[in-house]
This record gives structure tokens, sequence and C-alpha cells, in this order.
């Protein structure tokens, strides 16, 4: 073998390795917010005591091939059909070069069926030059027990997660009935009619 050939070998070896390397790079940290979290989820990052549930949720979610659009690649672009449940929101914080840091954001539905999805809109800036692929994704039941072990309820919140049903249907009977007491106010005043002596 030549010493071009070794060369040539080399820096093909160089440039298979690189992109993995990359990846590798996980978040720092990441928060989770959504119904029946309060003021949310705060999981560690890379390096970090506990880093390895925040990897493997993201690995579970998705996230490599929705960001960086590596494979294998199986997301899907349109929404999959059906009710997706509570929608939770985990932004990834990504520290980059240059010291700066960027926030990539992903949708969590972990009560959908028959398996929890994510979605992750694509062309999010991150790292300066590169944007996000983003896109749908059918995760399994993996990705729902590693979040109930994280923190999420085991079960949807009570209404779904989108928000106090009771508050509009309240506001609606509360209308209804001072309507219906004015109307019947007004009616039997009418009917009491002027006062004979």
């Amino acid at each position: 073998m030549t010493r071009l050939t070794r060369l040539l070998l080399l820096a093909l070896a160089v440039a298979l390795i690189a992109p993995g390397a990359a990846l590798a790079k996980g978040a720092s940290e990441a928060m989770i917010t959504g119904p029946g979290l309060g003021d949310g989820l705060t999981l560690a990052g890379e390096g970090q005591p506990g880093g390895e549930a925040l990897m493997q949720i993201a690995e579970s979610a998705g996230f490599f091939m929705a960001a960086f659009g590596s494979y294998p690649l199986v997301l899907e672009e349109a929404r999959p059909k059906g009710d997706l449940g509570p929608r939770y929101t985990i932004e990834y914080t990504m520290p980059g070069p240059n010291n700066e840091v960027d926030v990539i954001t992903q949708h969590l539905y972990p009560y959908a069926k028959p398996t929890p999805v994510t979605h992750m809109a694509p062309d999010q800036p991150f790292w300066t030059v590169d944007r996000t692929f983003g896109g749908w994704f059918l995760a399994t039941d993996l990705l729902k027990s590693q979040l109930v072990a994280a923190g999420l309820p085991e079960t949807p919140p009570s209404g779904g997660g989108r928000g106090a049903p009771w508050i509009p249907v309240g506001a609606i009977m509360l209308f209804a009935g001072l309507g219906a007491f004015t109307f019947f106010a007004l009616r039997s005043r009418r009917g009491a009619g002027p006062a004979t002596a």
C-alpha cells in the first residue's frame, strides 16, 4: 500500500467519523413543559449525573434524526391522523462553537395512540450554520416510559391538558341563568299590571 493510498484512506476514515462525533455532542440540559408539570422538568445533560436519561429520551424521541437528518431517517412530513392527546414541549440547550448556546425545540405527544409521537419544526437555527431537518416521528412506548420515569404523569392529566373545559361551560351557564332570571322577572312584572283601588 502506497503512502498516497494510506493518506486517502485516513482522510476517508476521518470524514466518516466526524459526523458521528458531532452527533455524539448532546444537549447540556433540557426543559420539559406541559400539562401537569407546573414550572416544568429540568433534565441534566451530557456528562452530568443523570445525564444518560436525557440522551435516552432524545434517542427515543427521534431527536437526532429530526435535528441532524441522521440515518436511518424514518420521519414523516404529515401529522399523524387522530387525537394525539396533550402536547408537551422539550427544549434542548445545545452548546456550540465560540461559546454559543442554542435551543432546539421538539414537541412530544406521549399519550398518542397507538404509540407516542414527536414533532420538530424544520429550519430551527443552531451552531451558527446548521438548521434542523424537522419532521414527525412515530416513537415506541419506550419513550412514554422514559418520560414517566423523568416525571410526567402516568396517564393524561384531567381534561387532556388542553385547559379547563369547565371555564367556558361555566360562563355559558352563568349567562344563560342571568338571561332566564331577567326574562322571568320582566314577565312577572308585566303580568302584575297596574294596581287598582
